[in-house]
């Protein structure tokens, strides 16, 4: 298995795939976060999307203190979706570019092989949310010093935690898209289907239960985004008012983690029950 593990590891090093996505969550985190917010700011009176917010609370935003925010605010949806396609096409390609059957005959079991891949794409993930933590914190420190704003940064242990759930969070979408990679054996497919759950369906699911039939609030409740946004909301300490899409105190936090890890256990099984059942083929 560490074999497995430092192969993929090497193998997403040098995929161009992976910075891609690594690049677009990147570059979402920055803008919505702080390039947005700080040009309503400079622009104040002007901005419509500032109007009636006084012009402090907008610089409050964008400064250290709201820099977990900011992080791990676009991780349910946005972040999630391209977590979820990062395990597809890293899982799918050895499908369709006919490459898992090179890999066996070199001797890893399934089991192994499986293991190396899952343990390298949750890596790569740890890698993602502190690289976009590490971005968002340089944002936060120049536009304080720029600003001559005070610098109050979350604490150690909530950082950790924070950044924890974050990882659990893209962690899941990631397990998830391989997952499907593998029931399908291929790419596209898993993509489609993970994405538009993830940015249509379970959005409208969730308004159709809140407006017509509050007594499933239950079923919509127990999906995975939405445990997905509890999670971060409760790690992160927002206000509902200032939330980003996805982010929402559907249910405590304690149930999100178990929630979200029972997810987690539930696709890693599926992904070993049908890499050990179907051909490869």
């Amino acid at each position: 298995m560490l074999a497995s593990y430092r192969a993929e590891l090497l193998k997403l090093r040098k995929r161009s795939a992976v910075w891609v996505l690594f690049g677009a969550g990147l570059v979402l985190s920055l803008v919505f976060g702080y390039v947005l917010p700080y040009l309503g700011y400079v622009t104040g009176d002007g901005n419509q999307q500032t109007d009636g917010i006084p012009r402090a609370e907008v610089l409050r935003g964008v400064l250290p203190e709201h820099v977990l925010d900011n992080t791990l605010g676009g991780f349910p949806v946005f972040a999630g979706a391209l977590a979820l396609v990062l395990g597809a096409v890293v899982i799918g390609s050895e499908y369709t570019w006919g490459t898992l059957k090179t890999i066996l005959t070199q001797r890893p079991g399934r089991g192994a092989l499986l293991a190396g891949q899952l343990l390298g794409l949750c890596t790569a993930i740890a890698v993602w949310v502190l690289g976009i933590f590490v971005a968002c914190s340089l944002c936060s420190l120049g536009i304080a010093v720029g600003e001559g704003a005070e610098m109050n940064w979350p604490g150690p242990l909530d950082l950790l935690q924070g950044l924890a759930g974050g990882w659990l969070v893209l962690s899941v979408w990631c397990l998830a898209g391989a997952a499907l990679a593998i029931a399908f054996r291929n790419v596209a497919l898993p993509i489609g289907l993970g994405v538009v759950w993830i940015l249509g369906i379970e959005a409208l699911l969730a308004g159709l239960v809140s407006s017509l039939l509050p007594g499933l609030e239950f079923l919509s409740d127990a999906l995975p985004g939405a445990n997905a946004g509890s999670l971060i909301y409760a790690v992160t300490g927002m206000s509902a008012t200032d939330a980003p899409p996805g982010v929402r105190d559907a249910v405590g936090g304690d149930r999100a983690l178990l929630t979200l890890l029972g997810y987690g256990l539930v696709f890693v099984a599926v992904a070993a029950f049908t890499t050990r059942r179907r051909d490869v083929t």
